[in-house]
């Protein structure tokens, strides 16, 4: 009669082995989970944007209607007299390119993205915008005196990413002249 042989695996190596691998899958998924919440643009914000959250204008269309159609873009001022600036992000051209504001008035800046994440630097201050598809970005700058601020993209975007740069003129305000309601400024072409 053939023998039978009996391998004894103690217990407590079995639930030694298990806690290690259990253990390891919770490091990998707290791992994945930190990675993940560090790019919020660009993985949290589309998914809740497919989920049917938020109401930022949609990448593809932004410029043919909605607030940041093209003939909406530059400075504004508004019926109580605040000044805002609409701007688009793209790969590799900010729209308009260039903006003229009123030195020592808090200025709007409204934001958005046509394409990826793009960050909009004023050189020289320590004012700057992350434009993101589908969502706009508001903040209230005021720039104490007059000069010109470049806008270098500090977000890299592509290949083109180096010459992706926009100009802000600062005026002072007996310089910059009366704005309508209806009308929109950027800097005269040089």
């Amino acid at each position: 009669m053939p023998s039978r042989i009996h391998l004894s695996i103690p217990g407590a190596w079995i639930r030694q082995v298990m806690k290690k691998k259990i253990g390891f899958g919770v490091a990998i998924t707290l791992f994945a989970l930190a990675l993940l919440s560090t790019r919020f643009y660009m993985v949290d914000l589309p998914v809740w944007h497919i989920l049917g959250g938020g109401d930022g204008p949609d990448p593809a269309t932004l410029h043919l209607h909605g607030e940041f159609v093209e003939s909406n873009l530059g400075i504004a001022k508004d019926a109580k007299g605040t000044f805002t600036v609409r701007m688009i992000a793209q790969q590799y051209v900010f729209v308009p390119q260039c903006i003229v504001v009123p030195a020592d008035v808090p200025i709007r800046f409204r934001v958005t993205s046509a394409d990826m994440v793009h960050m909009l630097s004023f050189l020289g201050t320590n004012y700057g915008l992350k434009a993101v598809p589908g969502a706009v970005t508001e903040a209230i700058f005021s720039f104490a005196k007059a000069g010109e601020f470049k806008i270098p993209c500090h977000e890299f975007c592509g290949p083109g990413h180096y010459a992706m740069r926009g100009r802000l003129e600062v005026v002072s305000q007996n310089q910059f002249p009366p704005l309508n309601p209806e009308e929109r400024r950027n800097c005269e072409p040089r």
